[in-house]
């Protein structure tokens, strides 16, 4: 479904939806007459995750942080409502990955850092990583 927009910029509105979630920010309307998340806006879900960020014809897309109750936490690129490009995805246990994302998959060149300090670089693929190499501190005093 592929939807134009009138000339008019982005309008500012505060929207609750029936399921409980919530809508800060910008939108735009198709040429149906139907809002759509367009610009920069913040949604909450009734569940308590939210995301703040760019959106574009309703859909995360562009800049933003995901945050979910369980801590875990994605700062960095979306597109069509998934982690893709650069970002940072810390897990609830504070292990953080940083580098490529592709359809909310780790993809390509990363770093991943336990909650003790230990990193690791190289490529990331899903959930296989081989080949990592860990980083060692060397301390002078």
């Amino acid at each position: 479904m592929s939807h134009s927009f009138t000339e008019e910029g982005p309008t500012e509105v505060s929207y609750i939806f029936p399921n409980g979630d919530r809508y800060e920010g910008e939108y735009s309307r198709s040429e149906s007459g139907v809002m759509m998340r367009s610009g920069a806006g913040k949604h909450t879900s009734a569940g308590g995750v939210i995301y703040t960020g760019e959106w574009h014809e309703d859909r995360m897309h562009g800049r933003g942080t995901l945050q979910h109750p369980s801590g875990a936490l994605y700062e960095g690129e979306f597109k069509d409502n998934m982690y893709h490009g650069t970002g940072t995805y810390t897990f609830p246990d504070g292990c953080t990955y940083k580098g490529h994302f592709q359809e909310n998959r780790l993809e390509g060149e990363g770093t991943f850092t336990n909650p003790q300090g230990l990193v690791w670089t190289g490529e990331f693929h899903g959930k296989a990583a081989l080949g990592l190499k860990m980083q060692h501190n060397v301390w002078t005093t």
